[in-house]
């Protein structure tokens, strides 16, 4: 399958309800949030990861479909099949003197790995197989409002050994954000997709993913997480028809008229709308949801 041959850009918007979309370690898992506006984050690594788990589900037998950053993988293993594959011995820390076989390592774990070919990846360990710069980038998601933390007590009733028998209940705490938007912003490049190979039955697996992140990854301490808007841009030409900036400011998210003033409690209290018409020559728009 060849590569793509367009560029794009999307507008991603997933919602939360009683739920922690993205802890931060450092702050006792609070949910993350920007200080100087209390608008709720979620990193571009939190969503990639739900990504590749998405793919790893729907593609778990396929070859091609591989996930190279997964939980406890071992990376210097991941490297040394493709070592294995094409029959090359690896030196410590050093790619293949001859330029052939370097690329031909790289080669093989873009084609063998998902996302490796789709986000990239620096794989220069004690076994090196080089560098790839990724086509598809994402941002850090933005709640619309600002958001308020909530800290809530829970009790375990059972106890690890008999001798805890006759204590107290254990009392836990949980955060959640009682509702919050979010908005993410994603590039994919047409050039650099060329180099890894990213195909375009590659594409609809990414808004696969994108769709159905949410719907394999419930837990207790994400409430209810959905995927709302999936919003794509497309350019005719493969190095782009507009600046980036320019397709996201025509996608407006507001809040419903009269409601401003009230914390927002549902995806139905906003708004959302695309600028068609404002679109650059070029450059049309797709809303996969």
């Amino acid at each position: 399958m060849s590569a793509i041959t367009n560029r794009y850009e999307f507008v991603l918007l997933f919602d939360v309800t009683n739920g922690n979309p993205n802890g931060d370690p450092d702050a006792g898992n609070l949910p993350r949030l920007d200080p100087e506006t209390n608008q709720g984050l979620v990193t571009d690594v939190c969503l990639k990861r739900k990504i590749r788990n998405y793919v790893a589900l729907e593609k778990e037998v396929d070859a091609g479909y591989a996930i190279y950053m997964q939980e406890k993988s071992v990376l210097n293993n991941q490297h040394k099949k493709a070592y294995d594959a094409l029959d090359i011995k690896p030196e410590p820390k050093k790619l293949p003197k001859e330029v052939e076989k370097a690329r031909a390592l790289t080669e093989w774990m873009c084609r063998n790995f998902f996302d490796v070919r789709t986000f990239g990846a620096v794989m220069t360990t004690e076994v090196n197989s080089g560098q790839v710069r990724g086509p598809v980038q994402m941002a850090f998601a933005s709640s619309i409002d600002p958001v308020v933390p909530m800290e809530v007590s829970i009790t375990r009733m059972a106890v690890t050994n008999e001798r805890d028998l006759e204590k107290e209940r254990t009392m836990g705490r949980k955060h959640i954000i009682p509702y919050g938007l979010y908005r993410a912003h994603g590039y994919i490049s047409a050039k650099l997709a060329e180099r890894t190979g990213f195909s375009e039955d590659d594409l609809e697996l990414l808004w696969r993913a994108l769709i159905n992140m949410f719907e394999h990854d419930r837990s207790a301490a994400r409430g209810e997480m959905s995927t709302r808007k999936l919003i794509v841009f497309k350019h005719d030409h493969p190095m782009g028809n507009a600046p980036a900036h320019v397709l996201f400011d025509s996608v407006k998210v507001e809040r419903v008229e009269g409601e401003e003033v009230t914390p927002a409690r549902h995806y139905s209290d906003y708004r959302v709308s695309v600028d068609a018409e404002a679109l650059p020559a070029g450059v049309s728009v797709d809303e996969k949801l």
